[in-house]
């Protein structure tokens, strides 16, 4: 699954580290720090910040299937002849996408900055699956989403892929199976623009309903979920060292190259702007277990808040460059993400020696 992918890295920070840390105090002394922050620990904070997200995404994936059922309907209407749909209803037609594709801009990133926690967190992480991470079935059958699409037609799509991706990919027309085909000038400027196509509307609004129904799940499971530390810690060390991961994909998206690229998601926004979310939810979750850091070595403590917050920057300035215009090269791309890579195993191992010191378990 795609949370163990995660999990390799961190579980090899792990392992070399807890020996080290096991050899500082001895461990009885272990054990007694451990149940004594146990009882005192309030990570409340976790859990306000993650239901105040998923509520915000829930409202937001409602918006997204309210226009993708306008737009069926006005395809249905039209016994899904799209060229005729376009010719007809051209302006309600526009109004509804326009809309869908809002709504999705806004709910993406606000799973992103949320995936932090449900990603690195075992009770939730397969919601990171099914919403974000998940591949097809055809492309990593290993790491595939656990569900099939059943579109209003009767047709089935077996393990497509994340529902996000599957939005994205519909309504800004990456991937030709999940179009009619049929282009449109959307914003009426005269010309057919990136992304101005009519989605095919079973496959949208399918994905819209999926979509809505999974994030009012984890919605569900966020408010029955109580963090722990090893909660806390275990995302942490899972979701800190991620970055060659998002900068990989980022080096192959349209903001690096172009429409060479064949990346079909992570087209509209960029993974800059996703890590930079999931940091900030890290940087959250590490707020609340500061306190039982320091506890064990204040020093350290204070060390890695800086190089939390001073890799979120790091990130943050090569945004800010990509957004004044500069389009980086795959190479350029390859560097700074080695450079993140870097910095954010050397602080998820300085998380991995604190979890060892204090007895608590970073789990698989």
């Amino acid at each position: 699954m795609v949370y163990e992918k995660k999990f390799a890295i961190a579980t090899l920070i792990f392992v070399l580290l807890a020996s080290v840390a096991s050899a500082c105090a001895p461990a009885a002394e272990q054990s007694s720090t451990a149940g004594e922050n146990a009882s005192t620990t309030d990570l409340d904070g976790i859990k306000t910040y993650l239901l105040g997200k998923s509520s915000e995404l829930t409202t937001s994936s409602k918006s997204l299937k309210a226009a993708s059922d306008k737009y069926y309907e006005m395809a249905k209407t039209a016994n899904f002849d799209y060229a005729a749909l376009r010719a007809s209803n051209a302006l309600e037609v526009s109004a509804a996408l326009t809309a869908a594709k809002s709504a999705w801009i806004v709910a993406s990133p606000l799973y992103e900055q949320m995936e932090g926690i449900v990603a690195g967190t075992p009770n939730l992480a397969e919601y990171d699956v099914i919403l974000d991470a998940g591949a097809s079935g055809a492309e990593d059958p290993e790491n595939a989403v656990p569900f099939d699409l059943t579109l209003p037609d009767g047709r089935i799509l077996p393990k497509p892929g994340n529902l996000f991706g599957v939005l994205e990919s519909t309504l800004w027309g990456t991937y030709a199976d999940y179009t009619s085909g049929i282009e449109a000038d959307l914003d009426g400027n005269g010309s057919i623009d990136f992304g101005e196509n009519l989605p095919d509307a079973n496959v949208l609004k399918a994905g819209a309903d999926a979509l809505d129904q999974y994030t009012t799940e984890l919605g569900s499971a966020a408010s029955a979920w109580q963090p722990t530390e090893s909660d806390a810690f275990t995302a942490l060390v899972v979701m800190v060292p991620t970055m060659s991961e998002y900068f990989n994909s980022w080096k192959n998206s349209r903001f690096i190259l172009g429409d060479a690229s064949e990346q079909r998601d992570f087209v509209v926004i960029s993974r800059l702007l996703d890590i930079q979310n999931i940091l900030g939810s890290l940087q959250i979750v590490y707020g609340e277990v500061k306190p039982l850091v320091e506890s064990a070595d204040s020093a350290q403590a204070a060390q890695i808040e800086q190089s939390l917050a001073d890799l979120k920057r790091f990130v943050a300035d090569v945004h800010a460059k990509e957004q004044n215009g500069y389009q980086h090269t795959p190479e350029e791309a390859d560097v700074l993400g080695a450079e993140a890579q870097n910095r954010a195993t050397a602080i998820a191992g300085q998380v991995a020696q604190i979890a060892a010191k204090l007895n608590i378990s970073v789990e698989e």
